[in-house]
């Protein structure tokens, strides 16, 4: 029941997004919320979806949210995430972005916390570097490095390749800085998006560090994902 609820909230998030010109959405099912290599969903399916704003300056508002389930220890059901920023370009292809984001789990106000990043993209690459001052609430640091690339390889196909570093005061407290990091392939058809990716991490079995009892969650796995976007480009 608590799936169906989390699914129709998300449902009307998207759909809103067609009923006013200025803004714009996303849809997203898939086999498994994966998020820097780790489970949120504990390997079950997640149902996401996104409501923005983009104005003509560049600055961007939005919120997006997913199913979630850290196991019996934390009881939380839903991740909504508030955010904004600003994004542009410059010279001849070289793009960025700076925002701040905010995460939050209603029902388990104890987990939300805040987070900046900044961004560069150059053609089919880009990398993030992500900072916390108060990790999961935990009072700790923490920082992620990202690099991703999004590779053309035949007509409506692109190889995905995704590399990430979490570490800080957070991860060094808990002995378990990690990489994570995964390959698949991506396909474009009209306005859908279908992708298919093996993720895994160099935690060990047992170095799960958001649920005792979740301990497959940051082990390989293969995800795959369908989405959409509102109104259509």
């Amino acid at each position: 029941m608590r799936h169906l609820r989390v699914t129709v909230l998300l449902v009307l998030l998207a759909a809103g997004a067609t009923a006013h010109a200025q803004l714009s959405s996303t849809f997203t099912m898939a086999n498994d919320y994966d998020y820097r290599g780790a489970s949120q969903t504990a390997r079950d399916v997640a149902m996401q979806g996104s409501l923005d704003y983009a104005a003509d300056s560049g600055w961007y508002v939005g919120a997006w949210g997913s199913n979630v389930d850290f196991g019996r220890d934390i009881d939380a059901d839903l991740e909504v995430d508030l955010y904004t920023g600003y994004a542009g370009t410059i010279g001849e292809g070289l793009g960025w972005d700076v925002g701040v984001l905010y995460y939050t789990y209603p029902g388990e106000s104890d987990l939300s916390f805040p987070e900046i990043h900044a961004t560069l993209r150059y053609g089919i690459f880009e990398s993030t570097l992500h900072y916390s001052n108060d990790w999961v609430n935990s009072g700790n640091g923490a920082m992620y490095l990202t690099a991703t690339a999004a590779v053309p390889v035949a007509r409506n196909f692109s190889l995905l390749l995704h590399a990430g570093y979490s570490f800080g005061d957070y991860f060094d407290d808990i002995d378990s800085e990690y990489f994570d990091y995964s390959a698949g392939i991506g396909y474009t058809i009209g306005n859908v998006e279908l992708a298919l990716k093996y993720v895994d991490t160099t935690l060990d079995p047992g170095d799960a560090w958001f649920s005792d009892d979740a301990i497959a969650n940051t082990q390989g796995r293969t995800v795959f994902s369908i989405s959409t976007a509102l109104p259509r480009q």
